[in-house]
């Protein structure tokens, strides 16, 4: 009898050891899942937290906190809150223009303060063909209301307007605008006891300037993936500016566009309405062109914001207040290989702007002549004129801003920095 229950305890014992594994194992499983779960959990995106930034190693100084529930964006006066709020308003036009159309590509026009060149352009708009079956959002770098009222007066398509909530136009007297104790253009700080980093040539910040770079970046990463209507959008996004005039073609040129470049052109990264060089209308011949992405009319998808935004320390840190030439001289270099953009050879939009920043406002002295443009659009510009038979010409070692370009200064402050940092934070918490 003993013999038999020490038998049956032995038995037992292996039973058990062969157990043991097996618990084990689904253990380390259960806690592998729990933990995966968990890291996905804490963002609605498909990039990891470790992704969102590339390897540039910040300063000590900045609050880099990327796994932080809370971003140290500036205090809100009534105005940025107000700004914030109609930013979560429905599109407008609902009601004539109900639901947009299969594969549409979104149309993004970011504008400054200057209504004379915002109407020309919302007037093109207005001639595109298929502009209707599509959603325009125009992005203000703060609130000016004649260029609110402008917008307000579009009703060819569903359109939504935002409103960059810590624009410098919108605090007149505390960071991210002038605040009392800022230095000035070459002041020492030390010796002044003012606030301020300066750049690269001894200058401080100008909120004019540095806002054109922060309300691109806002607007991109409020796009992407801060909008309700945008932020699980796929497609392309158009993206042009209140001095660009479309022809009636533009649209439907981009949608073939769009269409031919993974098959034409697999390694653009993007497509254009125009040619790099502003200044040029196209070659005429019966070819697409692939060159260099210029910034009149550009088009991309999420997969090109995605590298786009994993860039974000370099396209912060860079000493250039322009967007477009930090792109040019840091971010597009770092990607590895050439940046290249589908195009026609006949430009779909125009830039006219004949002042930078945000001149072109003041009225009689407004930098479009008398107030208006003249552009001939022939019958040609009228219709789609790109073919899916015609080859792909590639324009290489152009001349532009490379990488290796310092930049021209007018972005040095360490608090600029840090504002760039939080917009592409913002909704990745």
């Amino acid at each position: 009898m003993a013999y038999s229950n020490k038998k049956q305890r032995l038995k037992d014992d292996a039973s058990f050891r062969r157990f043991v594994p097996l618990v084990s194992i689904t253990c380390l499983g259960v806690f592998l899942l729990i933990f995966l779960l968990r890291i996905n959990s804490s963002s609605n995106f498909l990039i990891p937290s470790s992704d969102e930034f590339d390897e540039v190693v910040l300063p000590r100084s900045y609050n880099r906190s990327l796994n932080s529930k809370k971003i140290n964006l500036p205090k809100q006066n009534a105005l940025s809150i107000e700004l914030e709020k109609r930013n979560q308003m429905p599109p407008r036009n609902l009601d004539l223009y109900p639901n947009l159309g299969k594969d549409h590509i979104t149309v993004v026009l970011y504008v400054h303060n200057r209504p004379q060149y915002l109407k020309v352009a919302v007037d093109s708009l207005s001639q595109v063909v298929g502009i209707d079956e599509t959603l325009l959002i125009v992005s203000h770098d703060g609130y000016f209301e004649e260029m609110n009222k402008i917008v307000e007066g579009i009703r060819f398509c569903q359109v939504k307007q935002i409103f960059a909530p810590y624009s410098p136009h919108v605090f007149p007297s505390s960071f991210p605008g002038v605040s009392p104790a800022d230095c000035k253009d070459q002041d020492d700080a030390t010796k002044n006891h003012c606030k301020g980093t300066p750049d690269q040539y001894g200058n401080h910040r100008s909120p004019k300037i540095v806002s054109l770079k922060h309300h691109w970046w806002w607007m991109m990463n409020t796009v992407w993936d801060g909008l309700n209507e945008t932020r699980k959008h796929n497609g392309h996004i158009l993206f042009i500016e209140e001095d660009h005039f479309l022809y009636p073609n533009a649209y439907q040129n981009l949608k073939i566009l769009t269409a031919l470049k993974p098959h034409k052109c697999p390694h653009c990264y993007a497509a254009n309405l125009a040619p790099c060089d502003v200044n040029a209308r196209g070659e005429g011949w019966d070819s697409l062109i692939a060159e260099r992405m210029g910034n009149v009319g550009y088009t991309f998808n999420r997969t090109i914001w995605r590298k786009i935004h994993k860039k974000t320390s370099k396209f912060c840190f860079f000493d250039d207040y322009n967007w477009d030439i930090t792109m040019w001289a840091t971010v597009y270099p770092s990607f590895g290989n050439p940046v290249f953009t589908l195009r026609g050879p006949r430009t779909s939009a125009v830039h006219f702007g004949k002042c930078g920043l945000h001149q072109g406002q003041e009225g009689a002295r407004a930098c479009i002549d008398n107030g208006v443009v003249n552009f001939q659009v022939e019958d040609v510009d009228k219709v789609a004129n790109i073919k899916s038979d015609w080859v792909v010409r590639v324009f290489e070692n152009q001349p532009g801003y490379k990488a290796g370009f310092k930049g021209w200064g007018g972005w040095g402050d360490r608090r600029d920095h840090q504002l760039c940092l939080n917009f592409a934070q913002m909704y990745h918490l």
